[in-house]
């Protein structure tokens, strides 16, 4: 059954902050007002960008997710769904529900809460939409399992959604009571304060030892006669030194009559070893992200039996991440499938994490195979 779209219907999303006529309110702080469980959305957005393993991180994440497809047990109803998903609009010019998933998925791993929308047309599903959490307010509702989903009027102030079941909400880890997530970066930002303060340091002592300064002193002799021209000596010992190092010209040898020393600035001064505390910095940031070392491209010494412990860990860590995102994925399917007339529910089935996860299986189901085949035998001796 299908359903026809009204044309006098115009679709529009509810978390979309609208702009309204007259004077409109600044507030610079956006989220200084927020009770996000001191979720500072700036400050995590800027860690990215300033620490580029946690970018990396992220996105390897992200990518690591994986495929899915709906499963009814329809093969019909299920090609019809699976196309849908696949040519779904979720704007920025992309299509597709993986699409979606993905800016969805790396909100909620930044800001410990994502927030998306169907957005309607008529009775059909025109488009996906991933919300902005600067236009979003989540409150508590009349119990602790209702959830007041409030968007931006366009003047700075927060109103119900008239539809709040066409709104995708994901929550990342919440504590006890609270609505909002924690994000994962939550406690990375004094471990990468640090690194940056050894980063900038490295630069700062390069900057003055890398790029070598002189210090060239004129020690007047004993006479009077020196002692009362030492200004202007030392002033033409100055411009013949300026010429002799300029870096534009040809090399040209410096000479001096007298008493003069040539030290290089800082070459008594070595730069700290910042290889032991960079990598225990590194070191914390990969602990709290879940990701092997490997996989960033650090080049720390691990044997062949860790990395495949670290690999089964990080398929354990994309697993929990997938239990995350099949309710709302399932919330997506079921919406069609009773748009469209029909009765059934989609089981989300996703792909394997990697190939190793398929070799390994192949491998335990010889091995059953091997043991079966056994008891079958010695049964048959037995008898």
């Amino acid at each position: 059954m299908k359903k026809q779209r009204k044309n006098n219907e115009e679709p529009a999303a509810q978390t979309i902050a609208v702009a309204q006529t007259g004077t409109v309110k600044s507030f610079p702080g956006l989220g200084s007002y927020f009770a996000r469980n001191n979720a500072d959305f700036s400050l995590y957005r800027a860690l990215r960008e300033a620490v580029p393993i946690i970018d990396a991180a992220i996105f390897k994440i992200i990518r690591l997710l994986g495929s899915f497809e709906p499963k009814t047990g329809d093969k019909k109803i299920d090609a019809l769904l699976i196309d849908f998903l696949k040519n779904v609009d979720v704007g920025a010019g992309q299509k597709g529900i993986d699409a979606f998933i993905s800016t969805f998925f790396e909100e909620l791993l930044t800001y410990g809460t994502a927030v998306g929308e169907m957005v309607m047309a008529g009775e059909e599903i025109l488009c996906l939409y991933n919300a902005p959490l600067k236009n979003v307010l989540l409150k508590e509702g009349q119990n602790a399992l209702d959830v007041t989903i409030c968007a931006d009027n366009g003047f700075g102030e927060f109103i119900p959604v008239p539809y709040p079941s066409l709104v995708l909400v994901g929550s990342h880890n919440p504590d006890p009571g609270e609505i909002y997530g924690n994000s994962i970066l939550k406690g990375l930002p004094f471990v990468s304060d640090i690194l940056l303060r050894i980063y900038n340091s490295i630069g700062t002592n390069w900057d003055r030892i890398g790029n070598i300064r002189y210090a060239v002193t004129y020690k007047p002799q004993g006479d009077s006669l020196d002692k009362a021209y030492s200004k202007e000596r030392a002033m033409q010992v100055a411009s013949q030194w300026s010429k002799a190092m300029d870096s534009n010209g040809p090399v040209k040898d410096f000479v001096a009559v007298g008493d003069v020393q040539i030290k290089a600035i800082g070459a008594d001064n070595q730069i700290l070893d910042s290889e032991v505390p960079v990598r225990q910095m590194l070191e914390q940031i990969v602990a709290k992200m879940g990701i092997p070392p490997f996989l960033l491209g650090l080049s720390w010494s691990s044997t062949e039996r860790m990395s495949y412990q670290q690999a089964d860990i990080l398929t354990s860590e994309i697993d929990a991440y997938r239990r995350e995102l099949t309710p709302i994925i399932s919330k997506i399917c079921s919406l069609w499938l009773r748009l469209h007339g029909y009765d059934a529910k989609a089981e989300i089935v996703w792909d394997n994490v990697t190939l190793q996860d398929i070799t390994e299986l192949s491998r335990s189901r010889y091995y059953d195979a091997q043991t079966e085949k056994i008891y079958h035998e010695i049964g048959e001796v037995k008898e």
